[in-house]
């Protein structure tokens, strides 16, 4: 049997001084865009889909195109754009520049082909120069709600030529210093790591970059055979190395944020069904486990290769029309708008979901599904015999459930559903 689990005592300290979302559904949703000027129809259906925040590289390169020159046009019509939407942004510091930079060779992981590139900023003078720039945009977005992170994947090949965590940690800690020098109240995050990569995540943490941090990133993509709520044992040893490295005024107040993660629907990954099951979820789960901010990868697929897993990760077709995995995000963002969760309520299997949910007018949700096979449940309530309550399936789709002599039988699948409970009550 379960027991019941309430959570998230230990992040309000934190969510009160930094633009961290609370942990309060749909505020922490989020997704990863591939553009920076233009796409206001993709925009648009972002925001209908009850998104409210979006992630994007904030390239050095594409920003600083002289030594000491800087170019805000596009990302100023970014955010412009995001605000009129009612959304926010995760810019990512990253990248490296030419002007800064040698030219190494460096081994791509899928090909196993050796190439030229830039390396990443390891050199005095490089390092300098992004902390620069990045405090330069810090000033120039202040008071936009912005959330800077700190290079995206140095754990793997996205620092060059292979990475390496002692130069990574020393470009982080300069451009903390940058950002609050520009913007004493940015909110700051990092390291964006592939997986969890704990022997990487330790020597980073012991940097004293937690100082600086209001939330530690990572991406938590993992085996495609494993559901979003595995996260649970690796978010649980994650946040233990940050309580070890924290400082005495952040312990129990330094989020774990998911800042990546998706699952892709090329033909030797999921259907449309499961993704849609799993984009869901996803939110659910890390909220579940103490995580207020969620960014699904990605916002549309890239490519027309059915067989290639990159092309495939997208909630919507290239032509905006939409994957199941849209519905159910917006299905989740509209059931669940202003619920946080308070517990999950025992049920006799471990695979069953039963969270339970309520906003500030003390009204109470169930967000409810398996992860095993579909199957009945029955959850016992302090009802009226013969109560109807409202319940919405993850696609949209709404029923009418009854209640007969205090128990109500829920039918539980992949995808959730969403039933709310008016004044009734789940009995412990």
């Amino acid at each position: 049997m379960k027991r019941p689990t309430v959570a998230f005592v230990t992040l309000l300290p934190l969510l009160a001084t930094a633009q961290i979302p609370e942990p309060v559904l749909p505020q922490g949703v989020g997704v990863n865009i591939h553009f920076v000027t233009g796409g206001e129809r993709d925009l648009d259906l972002i925001a209908a889909a009850g998104f409210k925040f979006i992630r994007m590289d904030f390239g050095w390169e594409a920003t600083e195109k002289a030594r000491g020159e800087y170019d805000w046009a596009g990302y100023d019509e970014l955010t412009a754009n995001l605000a009129k939407r009612g959304l926010r942004q995760i810019y990512i510091f990253d990248y490296s520049h030419k002007l800064y930079e040698d030219e190494v060779e460096a081994v791509d992981p899928p090909s196993g082909q050796a190439h030229k590139t830039i390396a990443s900023p390891r050199k005095t003078e490089s390092v300098a120069a992004f902390a620069r720039w990045a405090g330069a945009a810090a000033q120039r977005f202040k008071g936009r709600g912005v959330i800077w992170e700190i290079w995206n994947e140095p754990n793997i090949s996205f620092w060059k030529p292979k990475p390496n965590v002692t130069n990574y940690a020393a470009l982080a800690l300069a451009t903390c210093r940058a950002v609050r020098a520009a913007d004493p109240r940015a909110t700051i995050i990092a390291p964006a790591i592939s997986g969890f990569d704990p022997r990487f995540m330790e020597k980073f943490l012991a940097s004293g970059v937690l100082d600086f941090l209001d939330g530690v990133s990572v991406h938590p993509y993992r085996d495609y055979k494993k559901p979003p709520e595995s996260g649970a044992a690796d978010y649980d040893k994650l946040r233990a190395l940050i309580e070890r490295h924290a400082p005495a005024s952040k312990k129990g107040a330094l989020p774990i944020l998911s800042g990546e993660w998706g699952y892709a629907t090329h033909e030797r990954g999921l259907s449309l069904e499961t993704q849609a099951a799993f984009a869901a979820r996803q939110q659910l789960g890390n909220l579940l486990h103490g995580v207020p901010l969620s960014i699904w990868y990605d916002w549309k697929n890239d490519g027309p290769d059915p067989k290639e897993r990159e092309h495939n990760f997208g909630l919507m077709f290239p032509d905006l029309k939409p994957k199941p995995a849209y519905v159910a995000v917006q299905t989740l963002s509209r059931e669940l708008a202003g619920f946080r969760i308070t517990a999950r309520q025992a049920t006799a299997n471990d695979d069953d979901f039963v969270i339970v949910l309520a906003n500030n007018a003390k009204e109470t949700k169930l967000a409810a599904w398996t992860t095993g096979q579909p199957h009945a449940v029955t959850l016992a309530l302090q009802a009226r015999g013969g109560e109807r309550f409202r319940l919405v399936r993850g696609d949209g789709v709404l029923f009418e459930k009854v209640a007969e002599n205090g128990q109500l039988v829920l039918d539980l699948t992949a995808l959730p559903q969403y039933l709310a409970l008016g004044p009734s009550r789940l009995q412990r």
